[in-house]
C-alpha cells in the first residue's frame, strides 16, 4: 500500500541524508542492520564532514507516525520502520510500517502495513523501535504487541514471502530488539517478562531451526551479535537481565556459558546491546533512566563451567540506553545524560571522562575515527575516537531523534522524530 501524501500538519519522520560529492562514493559498504555489519556500528567511509547546515542534506523525506528504528540499506535500496500514532500518546500503535526507498533520492519504491492490537510504550520508546535487518534478498522485520510477536521476510520487491507470529509478547515498555542474520539462519531474541526464548529461523523458508528457552525477569531491548573469540568457533552473545550474558552455539542454539542473572540491584533490564572489545564481551545494565552495572567477561570456551568470567567492572555513570563502541584500543561509552568514557577495555582503565551537552537515546557509530551521534534534541554531534577529548561539530537537524545513524554507499542517515 503506497504511504499518502501528508499536510503540513501531519505528525511525520523525518529520514535525512548528507552525502559526499558523487566522485569518493565507494561501490559498497552495506548497512544490512542495527549499527552495520554484525552490528560493530563502524564504517570506513572518508572524508565525511564534522558539522553541515541543513541546505547541505542530499534529501528529507517524511513517513507516517513515528519510530526510532534505524535505517538499514542493501545497495541501492533502504528500509526503514514507523507507526502511526503521536510521539506524545502511551497507548496505540495499530498501524505499523515497512518502507523501502530508493537509497540514493528517497524516493519511495513501496510499503507494507503490519495491522497490530493497541499497546502501551514507554514514553522514551515507539511502535517502530526495532531495526530490520537484510541479506540482499529479503528484508526481515519484527513488531510486538501484547497479544502476537510477528517476525516477516518480505523480497526487495514488497511480496510476503514468509511471516511467523511467536506468541504474546509481556512488556511493561514495548518492544525494541532487532532481529540479525547468521549463514541461513534469522536470529531473534525473545526475552519478555512472560515465557522467554532465543529463535532461529531458516531465512528462505522462516521454518524454526531452534528454539532455546530462557530465564524470565523484564523484558530486554539487547541485539546479539555474533564472535569468533582467539579463532574458535562463532557464539552468539546475548544478554538479558534474567541471564546476564550467555553465549549460545548459534548453528543450534545449545548454551555454552551464562554469567547469571544480573543482580545489582535485583531485577534490572539490558536496553543496551553488547560489544566485543579488547577480547571481552562489555554489557550494561539497570533501570529508571540510568545505568546500574556493567560487566567485562572473558567469552573463552576452555575456561572451567560455573568459573567466574567476569575480568571487571563498573558501577557509576553508566550508559543505560546507548550502546558502547570500541575504535581501536579504546573503548567509548556514550552515557543517557551526555557524561562520555573513555576506557582501555581489557583492564577497565578510565583515560578521560566528559560531559558532552544534550540527552542521548541513540548510540554512537565510528567512521573514519570519529563518533557520530544523534542528541534527543536533534543534534548531530561528532567527537574525535581519540584518547583525548576532542569535540570536533555539532549540527542541529531541528527535531528530536532517539535514533542510531546508519552509514552506507557514502551517506551518512540521520532519522528523526518529524
Amino acid at each position: 500500500m503506497p504511504t499518502r501524501h501528508l499536510t503540513r500538519g501531519s505528525r511525520v519522520i523525518a529520514v535525512v541524508v548528507f552525502a559526499l560529492a558523487a566522485g569518493q562514493l565507494p561501490a559498497g559498504d552495506n548497512w544490512p542492520r542495527f549499527r552495520g555489519e554484525n552490528g560493530d556500528g563502524h564504517s570506513d567511509l572518508k572524508g565525511l564532514p564534522t558539522s553541515f547546515s541543513p541546505g547541505e542534506l542530499d534529501w528529507n523525506i517524511e513517513l507516517p507516525g513515528f519510530g526510532h528504528g534505524s535505517p538499514i540499506v542493501w545497495e541501492g535500496t533502504l528500509f526503514v520502520t514507523s507507526a502511526l500514532g503521536e510521539d506524545n500518546e502511551l497507548q496505540g500503535g495499530v498501524v505499523r510500517f515497512l518502507h523501502c526507498l530508493e537509497a540514493r533520492t528517497g524516493r519511495e519504491k513501496w510499503s507494507r502495513i503490519i495491522g497490530t492490537s493497541e499497546s502501551h510504550r514507554h514514553v522514551k520508546n515507539s511502535w517502530a523501535s526495532s531495526t530490520p535487518a537484510t541479506d540482499g534478498e529479503r528484508v526481515y522485520v519484527a513488531f510486538a504487541d501484547l497479544d502476537n510477536y510477528w517476525l516477516s521476510a518480505y523480497d526487495f520487491e514488497g511480496n510476503l514471502d514468509w511471516r511467523r507470529n511467536l506468541g504474546p509478547f509481556e512488556s511493561q515498555h514495548g518492544m525494541g530488539v532487532s532481529p540479525i542474520l547468521y549463514k541461513d539462519l534469522v536470529i531473534l531474541p525473545n526475552d519478555q517478562d512472560g515465557p522467554s526464548s532465543v529463535m532461529a529461523f531458516d531465512r528462505r523458508t522462516g521454518r524454526t531451526a531452534w528454539s532455546t528457552l530462557r530465564s524470565i525477569e523484564r523484558a530486554s531491548y539487547a541485539t546479539p551479535l555474533v564472535i569468533e573469540h582467539n579463532g574458535g568457533p562463532p557464539q552468539l552473545i546475548c544478554a538479558s537481565g534474567a541471564t546476564g550474558i550467555s553465549s549460545l552455539d548459534p548453528d543450534s542454539g545449545r548454551l555454552n556459558w551464562s554469567t547469571g542473572q544480573f543482580g545489582v540491584p535485583p531485577q534490572t533490564r539490558t536496553v543496551s546491546s553488547p560489544v566485543y572489545a579488547g577480547g571481552l564481551i562489555v554489557q550494561s545494565n539497570g533501570g529508571g533512566g540510568k545505568g546500574f552495572y556493567m560487566v567485562a567477561v572473558d567469552p573463552d570456551l576452555s575456561l572451567a563451567p560455573g568459573g567466574n568470567r567476569i575480568r571487571h567492572f563498573r558501577d557509576k555513570t553508566l550508559p543505560y540506553v546507548p550502546t558502547p563502541i570500541v575504535h581501536g584500543e579504546y573503548l567509548f561509552l556514550w552515557g543517557d545524560a551526555g557524561v562520555v568514557h573513555c576506557v582501555e577495555p581489557a583492564s577497565g582503565r578510565e583515560l578521560w571522562m566528559k560531559r558532552v551537552p544534550g540527552k542521548y537515546s541513540g548510540s554512537p557509530v565510528c567512521i573514519d575515527g570519529k563518533l557520530y551521534i544523534i542528541s534527543e534534541e536533534g543534534d548531530v554531534v561528532v567527537i574525535a575516537a581519540e584518547p583525548e577529548f576532542r569535540e570536533l561539530g555539532r549540527s542541529s537537524l531541528g527535531d528530536p531523534s532517539h535514533s542510531t545513524p546508519a552509514v552506507a554507499q557514502g551517506r551518512l542517515y540521520l532519522r528523526t522524530f518529524h
